[in-house]
């Protein structure tokens, strides 16, 4: 072989090696780049996700339910990280969207809203950097798109709050002898027995702890089954900033973002609502201005001071007299925290619990009143068997079966 035909074996060599780098870099680009796609894609579902859910949790039928399944969802929604973790999903008012059915057509201003019983989220996250494949030819940026759907449907198990209601003497299901509307005294101090027709503290779990109560007021118990046996605490239990949370009511050193209120803090006393019932969507039958149902008063997103965030006006509604360092509201309006980190906290499941002690069924109610002292009553008002699927009550839980209160799944 002669030298001018070396010379030209070498010269091949260099755009053989430029070539290679090139699909060699390209290669690497796909994957890191899809990498990056698919981190952002299940990053941005978990954001829908969990914003359907929380978006269905709220279909009642109420005329207030998709103003208030959007806020649920977007609070969800975008409490959840995308871009490695680093910032908000970004969610908006029109990605939730509502219909009657699974296939049927979605929008955010679905009506007949009574008919609404499907939640959509859905979300485009765009510029998404190509750090390699643009170096090939490629897109500077990607986008990724994801979708949720969630319905509310019957719970095998669900997570109800530790206070149980006893059955009237003689009454028998649905209602166990109570009246939609029908306020339900619990005795707070757990030294105490509710009677029959009454409410009083159990332990989810079966133990009597009062620490277990005070966690399961907290951070919630979430397989509560028909037939389960529960115990009473027997002592005083520490509920108090669980439980007043649930009203937008803090001490100084209150999370609100851990310990969400609902969307509404205002309170029911009979000072205030002076007929002692159906203050979910009565009327007072008395004088003091600020009384309308919460319903309404959910609507206005108002505080425990109504319009206020002064504890001091809220206690002359209400005749309470809030101690122990509650000085803190969360802001009213539509701008303010309940509005922002609101959620359906103050309808909630009770097991109702037979003479021995074991669970029957699961009823749905309102909390009334804020915890004021260690020795004092609290109020419910009954709103019905929470399998019913026009119940207001929404919990969570493992879905399935026929019967059981209703919670939020999945279905796309």
């Amino acid at each position: 072989m002669s030298r001018y035909d070396n010379k030209k074996e070498r010269g091949v060599i260099l755009p053989i090696v430029g070539l290679t780098l090139a699909v060699l870099l390209g290669m690497a680009g796909l994957v890191i780049d899809l990498g990056a796609m698919f981190v952002a894609k299940t990053e941005l579902q978990s954001a829908v996700d969990s914003c359907a859910l929380a978006a269905a949790q709220e279909l009642d039928g109420a005329a207030d339910a998709l103003t208030r399944a959007t806020s649920a969802g977007l609070t969800a929604g975008n409490a959840n990280k995308v871009q490695y973790q680093k910032a908000s999903a970004s969610l908006i008012d029109t990605d939730v969207t509502f219909s009657d059915s699974l296939t049927g057509a979605f929008s955010s201003t679905f009506t007949p809203v009574a008919n609404a019983r499907y939640a959509k989220c859905g979300h485009l996250t765009t510029g998404i950097l190509a750090y390699l494949i643009q170096m090939v030819g490629g897109p500077t940026s990607n986008a990724v798109a994801a979708i949720g759907v969630a319905t509310r449907t019957h719970a095998q198990s669900t997570c109800p709050i530790p206070v149980g209601l006893l059955p009237k003497t003689g009454g028998a299901a649905p209602d166990y002898g109570f009246a939609v509307g029908e306020w339900v005294t619990v005795l707070y101090d757990g030294t105490k027995t509710a009677s029959p027709g009454e409410m009083g503290w159990y332990n989810l779990d079966g133990s009597a702890n009062a620490n277990e109560t005070k966690n399961e007021m907290s951070v919630g118990y979430c397989n509560s089954k028909v037939n389960d046996t529960l115990r009473t605490p027997g002592a005083q239990v520490s509920v108090d900033d669980q439980w007043n949370s649930r009203f937008g009511i803090y001490k100084n050193n209150g999370d609100m973002q851990a310990m969400r209120p609902d969307f509404t803090g205002y309170a029911y006393t009979t000072q205030n609502w002076p007929t002692g019932k159906q203050a979910y969507s009565g009327t007072s039958g008395g004088t003091d201005p600020t009384a309308v149902n919460f319903k309404t008063k959910r609507l206005a997103f108002a505080s425990y001071a109504d319009t206020s965030t002064d504890v001091k006006v809220g206690d002359n509604i209400t005749g309470l007299n809030m101690k122990g360092g509650y000085k803190n509201l969360a802001a009213p309006g539509s701008t303010g925290d309940f509005a922002k980190l609101g959620m359906s906290r103050r309808l909630v499941i009770v097991p109702v619990v037979s003479t021995a002690s074991k669970v029957v069924d699961f009823a749905c109610m309102l909390m009334l009143q804020p915890i004021s002292g260690p020795t004092l009553t609290v109020q419910f008002e009954y709103l019905g068997n929470a399998a019913s699927i026009s119940s207001p009550c929404t919990t969570n839980g493992l879905a399935g079966g026929n019967f059981g209160p209703m919670i939020p799944a999945l279905v796309q």
